[in-house]
C-alpha cells in the first residue's frame, strides 16, 4: 500500500471542513444544489475581497445591484438543461437565458456520420454555433433578456415555462411547447408589469447561426445556404442563394418570418401575431473553416405591445426541407424548398413532388422509384413523342424534293428557304410541327434539373455503386481540383452522357438535313458533352434520371416507328401537293410571317447586289 504523508492528510481534511463550513453558513438554503455549481456574473473585486470569500459575495451583490438595479436578482442562478422531446426532435433549453441550447433531429444523420457508419442523430444547432439574444432598453441600460437566469415553472415532456421574477410583480416569462410528431416549437414571450422597468421601445431580437456542414460537398452546400424571409406584403425574398461570398441586406418592410435555409434543412422563426421590423441580414462565408458552411447573422425589432399583453407568440422550426412538412407551418413557409424558376415551379409542385411521394409509399429502392417515375412521365408524353416522330417522318419523305430545290436554286440561301416554305405549304406540313412537341417537353427536363438537388427524399439513399443519391457518385476521384471537372468523375454522368450521344446519333439518322449555313446535326453533339461537365457535381439521382429518360425515349421512338407507314405518309403528301390549287387555303400566321421575312430579305439582297454592281461600273 502506498504511504501517505500525514501533513497532506491533515491539510486535506482541514480544507474539506473549511469548505463545508463555508457552504453551510454562507449559502442560502434555497440555493443549495446538488446538480450543478452556481453560476455568477464575474465582476472586478479588490484584493481584500479576493482573500475573503464572504467579502467577495457581498461586494459582487452590491456591484450587481449598482450595475443592474432590479435585474440584479436574476443575474445569477442555476445553469440547468430542460429537455423537450417528441418523435422527431430533442430540444434542450437552458435556464440561463431560458433559450434554446441545442436541437437534435432524431431521424437524420450528418453525411460524415452516415459514411462512417455511426448511428448518431444529427445536431442541427447547439450553443457552440447558435446564439440568440433579446435586448431590452431598461432604466439600467440595454439588458439581454436571454442572459438572465430563469426559474422553471410549469413543465411536462412537451412544454415548459421559464420565469424571471424581478420583484414587485414584475415578471419575464418564456414558454416553449414542442408539438407532437412535428418539427416546430411554439414560443411565447411575455412581459408582466414592466412599464416602469423596461422602456417603451421594441425588443431587439438577434440570432447568429453558424450553419454546420451537414452534407458531402462543401462548395455546393455553400451555394445552397441562404437566409430567406417573407414580408407582410406576402413577398418571398432570399439572400445568398448560389453565392460563395459575403452578403448583406437591410429590409425596410415588415417581415413575417425569417429562416436559415441549408441544402436539406431549415432553422427559422415565425411571428404569429405581429411582424418583425427593421430586419438586417449579414451573411459571411468563412472559407478557412471547413466545418461551417456560412455564418449567418440576423437582427430585427419586436414590437413591445404584444409582449405586454401575452400575445408575443412565435414559432421556431427546425427540420427538413420537405414540402408537406414546410407547408403545414403556414404563411407560405414551404417556399424554403426551392423548386426552380416560376415557369417550372408548378410542374415540380403539382406533378413531380406528389408523384415521387406516391411511389415512395410502395417502393423502398430509390433507383427503381426513379425508373417508375420516368416511365410514368414518358407514358403521359407518348402522344407528343408520336406527333414529333410523325413530323420527322414527313420531313424525311420530303428530303429528296428539298435536295432537288437546293440543286436547282444553287447557293442562294434565301431563295432555298422560300422554295422550301412553298413546298411545305403545298404538301400541308408545318416546319414547327416537329419542334412544338419537343419544346413542350423542355419544361419537364428543366424542372427535374432544379428539383433533384433539393429533394431530401434521396438523401443518404444508395443505389448500385452510389452510396448517397443526393450527392455525386465518385468511383474515380483524386485529391486535387482540376479546372472545370473538379476532383472526381461521376460514373452516372458518364453513362448519361453516353446515352445522350447515342440518342443524338439515332435522332440525326432519322432527321433530314435542314437548309442553312449551320450544320445543326454536328452542333447537337456538343450539348451532351457540355452537360457532362455541368452535371459532374450534381446529385447522382439527377444523372440517373436523365440516363433512364434517354434510354426510354429511344425505346419509345423505336416502338413508334413500328406504327408509322412512311409510304402512306408519302402518298398523302403527294396528294396534298396535287390538290393544292383546288383546295381552300388554310391561313398559317407563322408561315405567312416567315414568308414575308424571306421576301424582305430577298429584296435587301437584290438592293445590295445592285449597289455593288453600280460601284464596280464606276
Amino acid at each position: 500500500m502506498e504511504k501517505f504523508d500525514k501533513n497532506y492528510i491533515i491539510g486535506f481534511i482541514l480544507m474539506i471542513l473549511m469548505y463545508g463550513g463555508y457552504m453551510y453558513f454562507y449559502t442560502p438554503a434555497e440555493e443549495i444544489s446538488t446538480e450543478k455549481p452556481k453560476t455568477e456574473i464575474k465582476l472586478e473585486a479588490n484584493t481584500e475581497s479576493q482573500l475573503n470569500p464572504v467579502a467577495q459575495i457581498i461586494t459582487d451583490t452590491a456591484a450587481l445591484k449598482s450595475q443592474f438595479g432590479s435585474f440584479s436578482k436574476v443575474m445569477s442562478g442555476d445553469d440547468k438543461i430542460i429537455t423537450l422531446e417528441n418523435e422527431n426532435l430533442i430540444v434542450d433549453l437552458n435556464t440561463k437565458g431560458g433559450k434554446i441550447a441545442k436541437v437534435t433531429l432524431k431521424k437524420y444523420k450528418t453525411y460524415d456520420s452516415f459514411i462512417s457508419g455511426k448511428e448518431v442523430p444529427m445536431v442541427l444547432i447547439d450553443d457552440q454555433n447558435s446564439t440568440l439574444k433579446l435586448e431590452a432598453a431598461t432604466n439600467f441600460g440595454n439588458i439581454d433578456l436571454a442572459n438572465l437566469f430563469y426559474q422553471v415553472g410549469e413543465q411536462d415532456k412537451n412544454k415548459v415555462t421559464f420565469t424571471a421574477d424581478i420583484g414587485n410583480g414584475q415578471l419575464i416569462e418564456q414558454t416553449y411547447q414542442l408539438n407532437e410528431n412535428a418539427y416546430d416549437v411554439d414560443y411565447n414571450l411575455k412581459l408582466s408589469n414592466t412599464d416602469g422597468l423596461i422602456k417603451n421601445e421594441p425588443i431587439k431580437f438577434s440570432w447568429e447561426n453558424k450553419l454546420k456542414k451537414l452534407e458531402h460537398d462543401l462548395k455546393e452546400n455553400r451555394k445552397a445556404a441562404q437566409v430567406n424571409y417573407y414580408t407582410a406584403e406576402e413577398s418571398f425574398e432570399d439572400l445568398g442563394l448560389g453565392s460563395n461570398g459575403d452578403n448583406k441586406e437591410s429590409v425596410s418592410e415588415d417581415v413575417k418570418w425569417i429562416s436559415f435555409k441549408q441544402k436539406y434543412f431549415t432553422s427559422g422563426i415565425i411571428s404569429e401575431n405581429s411582424f418583425f421590423k427593421s430586419l438586417n441580414i449579414d451573411l459571411k462565408t468563412p472559407l478557412e473553416d471547413s466545418m461551417v458552411v456560412k455564418d449567418a447573422m440576423i437582427s430585427a425589432a419586436i414590437p413591445l405591445d404584444n409582449l405586454k399583453t401575452g400575445n408575443g407568440n412565435f414559432k421556431f422550426y427546425f427540420g427538413p426541407n420537405e414540402f408537406s412538412i414546410l407547408k403545414a407551418i403556414g404563411n407560405d413557409f414551404h417556399q424554403n424548398l426551392y423548386l426552380g424558376y416560376d415557369i417550372v415551379k408548378p410542374i415540380n409542385r403539382f406533378i413531380f413532388v406528389p408523384l415521387f411521394n406516391w411511389f415512395e409509399k410502395f417502393i423502398t429502392n430509390y433507383g427503381i422509384l426513379i425508373i417508375l417515375v420516368v416511365l410514368a412521365i414518358k407514358t403521359a408524353l407518348t402522344p407528343l413523342i408520336y406527333k414529333s416522330y410523325v413530323s420527322s417522318a414527313k420531313m424525311r419523305v420530303l428530303g429528296p424534293e428539298i435536295a432537288e430545290i437546293k440543286e436547282r436554286v444553287g447557293d442562294d440561301a434565301v431563295k432555298v428557304q422560300q422554295e422550301t416554305m412553298k413546298l411545305y405549304q403545298q404538301v400541308g406540313v408545318s416546319p414547327l410541327s416537329g419542334c412544338i412537341p419537343m419544346v413542350l417537353q423542355m419544361p419537364i427536363l428543366m424542372s427535374v434539373f432544379f428539383l433533384f438537388p433539393n429533394m431530401i427524399m434521396f438523401r443518404q439513399k444508395g443505389f448500385l455503386w452510389a452510396s448517397d443519391l443526393s450527392t455525386y457518385d465518385s468511383p474515380l476521384s483524386w485529391g486535387f481540383d482540376l479546372p472545370v471537372i473538379g476532383n472526381h468523375i461521376s460514373l452516372f454522368v458518364v453513362l448519361m452522357t453516353a446515352s445522350s450521344l447515342a440518342f443524338t446519333y439515332y435522332n440525326n439518322q432519322v432527321t433530314p438535313d435542314q437548309p442553312g449555313p449551320i450544320d445543326m446535326k454536328k452542333i447537337s453533339y456538343i450539348f451532351p458533352l457540355v452537360f457532362f461537365f455541368v452535371l459532374n457535381s450534381f446529385p447522382a439521382a439527377l444523372s440517373f434520371y436523365y440516363l433512364v429518360s434517354n434510354v426510354v425515349t429511344i425505346g419509345q421512338q423505336l416502338l413508334v416507328k413500328r406504327f408509322i407507314d412512311e409510304d402512306k405518309i408519302k402518298n398523302i403528301l403527294h396528294e396534298n401537293k396535287k390538290n393544292f390549287h383546288t383546295k381552300p387555303k388554310k391561313t398559317n400566321k407563322f408561315a405567312d410571317y416567315l414568308q414575308k421575312q424571306l421576301q424582305t430579305q430577298e429584296e435587301l439582297n437584290k438592293q445590295k447586289a445592285e449597289s455593288l454592281k453600280k460601284r464596280k461600273n464606276k
